[in-house]
């Protein structure tokens, strides 16, 4: 969204530059003509603005809430609506802080590198469903070296009975990792 002051701009831009009417650059510029004319009579409240600012970059983390508060303190009669539209258009926002997203497994700190074949196993769960709608999963072994997979066991329902059996399977058919 564009502010106000930034359509007067360009309508202003337009009629200097290009010799166009009031009324065609306020159109291109989607501008009520009126608006553009309007000049307005409120006083600059520079000594806020200032105060604000100065507020603003001494205590970085606070909002506009905050800042209203410490001005009252001060003594000031001042509206949080006003604080809130002076702060804005300081273009003092705070940047919101980014959720912290889980690391997945292969982004983790101290991530073990295997450095021969079946010296590391690794292993997980899948699931899909079928045509049918039915359920199913699958426990996948894989060398995490070779990339090979080792076993694909599906059933119904996987315990932790059928997990010690596809490993023990698995040792017995080659050396354990």
């Amino acid at each position: 969204m564009v502010s106000v002051s930034a359509k007067k701009s360009v309508a202003r831009y337009l009629i200097s530059s290009y010799q166009v009417s009031e009324r065609r650059a306020c159109n291109l510029a989607q501008l009520a003509r009126k608006t553009y004319r309007y000049t307005s009579i409120r006083p600059p409240q520079d000594a806020l603005r200032r105060r604000i600012r100065e507020l603003a970059q001494t205590r970085i983390r606070y909002g506009y809430k905050r800042i209203h508060v410490l001005l009252r303190r001060e003594g000031a009669r001042i509206n949080h609506k006003r604080v809130h539209r002076l702060y804005c258009e300081e273009g003092l926002q705070i940047r919101s802080k980014r959720p912290r997203r889980n690391l997945s497994a292969a982004h983790r700190k101290g991530k073990i590198q295997a450095t021969q074949a079946n010296q590391y196993w690794s292993m997980d769960f899948v699931s899909d469903r079928l045509e049918t709608g039915n359920k199913y999963r699958a426990l996948t072994m894989v060398d995490v070296f070779t990339r090979e997979c080792l076993s694909i066991h599906p059933g119904k329902h996987l315990k932790a009975d059928h997990v010690v059996d596809v490993l023990d399977r698995l040792i017995k058919k080659r050396t354990s990792p």
